[in-house]
């Protein structure tokens, strides 16, 4: 079953074209990777499916309902989930702030943070006084993931999650995305530029060129000759 499905979609800035006629199929509790040279669309991809920067044509359907013309607060109720690139955290709240906003998006009413986000992430634990923009940056990359997961989402979107932090950090988001997707059966689709990380923790991988699909096909055949013909600048 695919629990997403993007159509034919053309998304615009403005007056320029970034996505032309583009499909994506991600299937139920896989984790699919989204590749591509800087300015391919990737963001943009995502920006579409969460609603931020909807698509002029083509449809996108999640669980089957088509969200095309959705809210994006309706969209994270329905099960949608997004870190950004960047973070965008809030800085002048504390961590256990930032973490309940996550509520906001459930749909079964909870309105703790589930004590097993602290399992997940046991270093926000000593941290929930401190306010956002005192963390480094690979504490608020974990605290943008948490967020997004305390509102339990089905899909979880990813932009970049391992820029700018460092190898030690990555390691950690490298186990936290494969724990959720094992125990939560988590569908997770991520942008990503680091090429071994995606190898590690994907099944599914698409590459896009200049707003299309280039390729797409199972992580397995993600080889050297695939990265110089559509990745290596």
């Amino acid at each position: 079953m695919k629990l997403l499905e993007v159509q034919d979609i053309d998304t615009y800035y403005g007056a320029s074209h970034i996505l032309h006629s583009l499909s994506v199929a991600v299937g139920d509790g896989e984790i699919q990777c989204i590749l591509g040279r800087n300015g391919a669309g990737k963001t943009t991809l995502l920006r579409s499916i969460i609603g931020l920067t909807p698509p002029r044509s083509g449809k996108i359907f999640f669980k089957g309902e088509d969200i095309t013309r959705m809210r994006v607060n309706k969209r994270s109720r329905l099960g949608i989930g997004y870190v950004p690139q960047g973070r965008e955290i809030f800085p002048d709240i504390t961590v256990m702030d930032n973490l309940r906003l996550g509520l906001v998006a459930r749909h079964d009413g909870v309105r703790r943070v589930p004590d097993e986000i602290f399992d997940v992430f046991p270093m926000l634990k000593p941290l929930l006084e401190r306010k956002g923009g005192l963390l480094s940056g690979g504490e608020q990359q974990q605290l943008a993931i948490a967020r997004a997961l305390v509102a339990s989402p089905e899909l979880l979107l990813l932009d970049e999650p391992t820029e700018g932090i460092q190898p030690s950090i990555v390691e950690e988001i490298e186990r936290i995305i494969k724990r959720v997707h094992r125990e939560k059966k988590l569908t997770i689709l991520l942008v990503e530029q680091k090429l071994d990380f995606a190898k590690r923790v994907s099944q599914e991988f698409t590459i896009m060129l200049k707003g299309r699909v280039a390729r797409e096909s199972n992580i397995t055949s993600l080889t050297d000759d695939v990265v110089r013909e559509y990745l290596t600048i």
